[in-house]
């Protein structure tokens, strides 16, 4: 059997993804993930053969994913966030590009108002911790908490913070109820809701869909009730966090700024646009009355 290079095996899955209306790109990802290599070593080796043992693993898995929609990160185990590498599988949301802007708001603005100082930071509905993570590890003289209502999303997180040596805190339970439990006064309140709307079901990716778990997507009220929780739960705390930073869906900016006013009319709310133009983040900013 003649032996194939890297550039023909991965050619032929490209277009194997093509054909299928894939991301062409999986086929590298996956590829360098078999290879145990870096891209500039990915490339390096264009030329060079393939054992037939990794061409069979790999064209299964494209097989797979073309055929089902299995993500990439499911079959790799890993994805990407702030240039760290994290855990993830079934039981958690596979970050996105957009929630990096959150963490990096967050960070502005901590940096801009608490330079030096040791503030408590904490990270509602955690999934596998890449905002609680990022957070610790670039923010080292900060406290950080961390909550999901998912057991084993906390698992994920917290072999996620072990591997990348963070200091984060966990804690088991449903939005605020495990701080609102121990009488916390958060300064700064971060969260990455679900917040797609119940009804879009049919609209959603196959990818998407049938492998991030649902309680991290979706939301009743036109995706809109678990802003609507959050602030109100907010509201039982005994003292109030100087800064709550949501990620919204691109529609939400409006709806999610009425709900603060009605609850916090002297708020200062700033609704931020990602690189693509669309309303991606809520600062909310709890000035004193």
């Amino acid at each position: 059997m003649k032996e194939l290079k890297l550039y023909e095996v991965l050619q032929r899955a490209s277009i194997f993804l093509e054909e299928y209306g894939r991301e062409k790109q999986v086929a590298e990802i996956l590829l360098q993930h078999y290879l145990n290599v870096s891209r500039t070593q990915f490339y390096a080796m264009m030329r060079e053969p393939l054992s037939q043992e990794v061409i069979h693993s790999f064209y299964k898995d494209i097989e797979t994913h073309c055929k089902t929609g299995k993500p990439v990160q499911h079959m790799t185990g890993k994805e990407k966030f702030y240039g760290r590498s994290f855990t993830v599988n079934e039981h958690v949301l596979i970050p996105r590009p957009e929630t990096e802007e959150l963490v990096q708001h967050v960070l502005v603005f901590i940096r801009k108002n608490f330079a030096n100082q040791s503030v408590s930071i904490v990270d509602i509905g955690t999934g596998s911790g890449v905002i609680a993570i990022t957070l610790a590890l670039e923010l080292p003289k900060a406290t950080i908490y961390a909550t999901d209502i998912s057991k084993k999303a906390i698992q994920v997180a917290r072999k996620n913070a072990k591997n990348l040596h963070a200091d984060v805190h966990f804690m088991e339970g449903d939005f605020l109820q495990p701080v609102l439990k121990h009488n916390m006064h958060p300064k700064i309140i971060v969260s990455n809701p679900p917040y797609i709307d119940v009804n879009e079901k049919s609209e959603i990716v196959d990818t998407v869909i049938d492998f991030d778990p649902h309680i991290a997507l979706f939301a009743d009220e036109q995706g809109l009730a678990a802003y609507k929780k959050l602030v109100n739960e907010t509201k039982m705390l005994t003292k109030l966090p100087s800064l709550i930073a949501f990620e919204i869906g691109h529609n939400q900016g409006s709806a999610v700024r009425s709900i603060v006013k009605r609850a916090y009319p002297f708020a200062d709310v700033k609704i931020i646009q990602d690189l693509n133009g669309k309303d991606r983040v809520v600062l909310v900013h709890l000035k004193a009355k």
